[in-house]
């Protein structure tokens, strides 16, 4: 099997490199006047064989073993992300399979086989279609189709069973298991706006913001085509006084297309010469609509057209929300002027102040607004509902994959909708989950406060980064193939995933920092050498944990006999060894400070503290200390990552990329101009999740000091 022929390969390679050391060694004059000494040498290398071939196999930074996701030939290596009771995920094909950036997955009716749609990157021209043959042997899974396609995205199955796929600028049936695929391709759709673009200011764009086309068909042949806005938020300079003219007239940008065929439902091909054939704007003001999904009795009156909004770009993480949009024929939803639910942009209060576009987000007929609103820069980018055999508890529900790299993306959602589709709405709060945060859950919520909005469960939850376990999930494409199964892609990872069934409890979540035994010695020897956070450490000890936590988590190590110092110790031991309690420097990131402040949705620490703030003279002051211990517990300077864009790499000190760091995040600078490695700034290591697992603490972690400002 696939996990157990790569795992063997490797553990042959290095056994075989370690025991011709050891033959070498016994065939030597010195090995044969001393048997003792080379029985001696063979335990060590027999050790270091054993150690070797324990060491955990990495594919696109997923740790893989014997364990594996499905049965038989489908059977494929368990990765280790946290899914709801009773599903697992098995790693199909890897970056070492030659995967680019694969961006879109279907089955092949009738058959096992499988297309992905591999873009190769952004600014490419050399993305391919592939043929996936999931019962092949590790390593022979793939054969391309088509090559040298531009920005190839959606993949479907059309109403005549063919199979169909779209470029920046066309869409085209092809058959993948014809012996010659390319002289089976015919073009139904061409010269719709791609990357590179003319506004009808006369403004040239070599790279439009969104040219990807995802596309679905209705069950009468009608072609729904994604035609995303030029750029985020077409924002041109102030004041604007004018509508958007990108996303108005006949072939607006920001919009559905609707195509509709001839009788008989299905396109014909076009050949040179032909005109293109005839469109009109089905829904505007939507900014990238990669998330499509139809009920299967669409168009009939009141069934689901559903739509995930990925909304505009703003600094704040939690601002703006995503959108689930019920899709209707003529109606605006809002980009580029309102988001959330009824909030304006700011940057077009003169266009909101008369003509077709007054007050549309508070009071015009023509905006529709979101069915429910989704987590905020979650990026939805794979939509579809559910039917097949192998989940029945899934059945008819709607999953959505959140491709987003902030702590609310990276994962996949499972939505219960009623009997024509719609996700079912609950009044405020709503909570949706945020990983390796200080609060876990937050409340959907707007300018106006708490909002209602559908709530959700998820397949995939924790898809954060863990060092030498998996990377941050990036799901792009899904599709349920005949069996039941989900397949999913992600581009970043260059990975295929089956979602299959499995047995038994699920794995315990991983954590998000996994601090080793190591650091937790740096950071106590750290406290332990200053005076004031020694002092700190004790006074909290005595006060807090001692008086008010001793008989919960675990007693926080304290034990019968132990001396003032270790009683100190033990207890920064035990705060340091639990997950996400303490992020030295920032303690606003910390559960420690959000629990004993009673922030957020999680229980207040100690239970049945609310009262202790205004009873308990010193309390206050007594939790300002633990925030104190924390923001100095490392010696050196905290700053804050600048504002700019979400995410700022960071390197080794050899100019290795060591991960990405989000904006405004704070950081301990241990060195503002590095001694080793001008123009950068050392700081203290970061927590995992920022991490890629390609640099070591002893390599240290480095900024360009340009991105580093004060903590105000």
């Amino acid at each position: 099997m696939f996990g157990w022929t790569a795992f063997g390969r490797h553990e042959t390679a290095v056994s075989r490199e370690i025991l011709g050391a050891a033959v070498s060694y016994f065939t030597s004059r010195r090995g044969r006047r001393s048997l003792r000494a080379c029985a001696g040498m063979l335990a060590v290398l027999l050790g270091l064989i054993s150690a070797a071939s324990s060491e955990p196999l990495r594919r696109s930074g997923y740790a893989v073993s014997a364990e594996t996701c499905g049965n038989g030939d489908l059977a494929f290596p368990r990765i280790q992300i946290d899914m709801k009771a009773g599903f697992c995920a098995g790693l199909v094909a890897s970056e070492e399979d030659g995967l680019k950036f694969p961006r879109a997955i279907v089955q092949v009716p009738g058959r096992e086989l499988l297309v992905v749609a591999d873009m190769g990157g952004w600014g490419h021209t050399d993305g391919r279609l592939l043929l996936l043959d999931p019962r092949a042997a590790q390593g022979q899974r793939f054969r391309e189709l088509l090559t040298g396609i531009e920005y190839p995205f959606g993949l479907t199955i059309g109403p005549d069973k063919k199979l169909y796929a779209s470029t920046a600028e066309t869409i085209f049936r092809f058959d993948p298991l014809a012996d010659n695929p390319r002289g089976t391709v015919e073009t139904i759709i061409r010269h719709m706006p791609g990357r590179r673009i003319t506004l009808p200011d006369g403004t040239r764009l070599q790279e439009s913001a969104h040219p990807l086309k995802q596309f679905v068909f209705d069950r009468n042949g009608r072609l729904f085509v994604n035609v995303g806005s030029h750029s985020d938020d077409c924002i041109t300079p102030a004041p604007i006084t004018k509508p958007c003219a990108a996303a108005e007239g006949a072939s607006a940008m920001a919009a559905i297309w609707l195509f509709t065929p001839p009788t008989g439902g299905v396109f014909p091909a076009l050949k040179p010469g032909d005109a293109d054939p005839p469109h009109t704007v089905y829904a505007r003001g939507l900014r990238n609509s990669m998330a499509l999904a139809l009920h299967p009795k669409f168009p009939e009156a009141g069934y689901a057209f559903l739509q995930g909004e990925n909304s505009r770009d703003l600094p704040d993480i939690f601002k703006p929300n995503e959108e689930i949009n019920a899709i209707e024929q003529g109606r605006h939803y809002g980009w580029p002027y309102c988001y959330d639910l009824s909030t304006p942009s700011p940057e077009f209060r003169n266009v909101l102040q008369g003509g077709l576009y007054k007050s549309l987000c508070t009071a015009n007929a023509l905006y529709k607004p979101p069915l429910s609103l989704m987590p905020p820069h979650g990026a939805p980018l794979a939509m579809l509902y559910y039917h097949g055999g192998k989940f029945p508890e899934l059945e008819g529900k709607l999953l959505v994959g959140l491709h987003g790299y902030r702590p609310t993306g990276s994962r996949v959602l499972v939505y219960d909708v009623d009997d024509r589709g719609f996700p079912k709405p609950s009044p405020a709060p709503v909570r949706y989950h945020v990983s390796c945060a200080a609060d876990p859950a937050r409340s959907f919520q707007t300018d106006a406060g708490e909002v209602a909005a559908s709530p959700f469960d998820e397949l995939i939850a924790g898809w954060h980064r863990v060092n030498g376990a998996r990377p941050q999930g990036a799901p792009v494409g899904m599709t349920v193939a005949e069996d039941g199964a989900i397949w999913l892609v992600e581009d970043k990872n260059r990975t295929v995933i089956r979602i299959d069934r499995a047995a038994g409890d699920p794995p315990q979540p991983l954590p998000c920092d996994m601090r080793s035994q190591t650091m937790i010695n740096q950071l106590a020897a750290f406290v332990a050498r200053d005076a004031q956070n020694s002092a700190r450490l004790t006074t909290l000890r005595k006060g807090l944990v001692e008086k008010h936590c001793v008989g919960c988590h675990s007693d926080f190590g304290l034990k019968g006999g132990q001396s003032e110092a270790e009683k100190d110790a033990a207890v920064l031991r035990f705060m340091l060894s639990q997950d996400g309690w303490i992020y030295p420097g920032d303690p606003d990131a910390g559960k420690l400070r959000t629990r004993l402040r009673g922030l957020g949705a999680e229980k207040l620490m100690p239970p049945g503290g609310e009262s202790l703030p205004k009873t308990e003279p010193g309390y206050k002051r007594l939790l300002d200390t633990a925030d104190l211990l924390v923001a100095t517990m490392v010696p050196g300077t905290r700053m804050r990552i600048k504002p700019g864009p979400p995410q700022r790499k960071f390197f080794g000190k050899t100019s290795k990329e060591c991960g990405e760091i989000p904006a405004a995040k704070v950081v301990v600078v241990t060195q503002r101009s590095a001694v080793d490695k001008p123009g950068f700034s050392r700081f203290f290591r970061p927590a995992d999740p920022y991490l890629n697992g390609e640099c070591t603490d002893g390599d240290g972690y480095y900024i360009r000091q340009e991105f580093l400002v004060p903590v105000q």
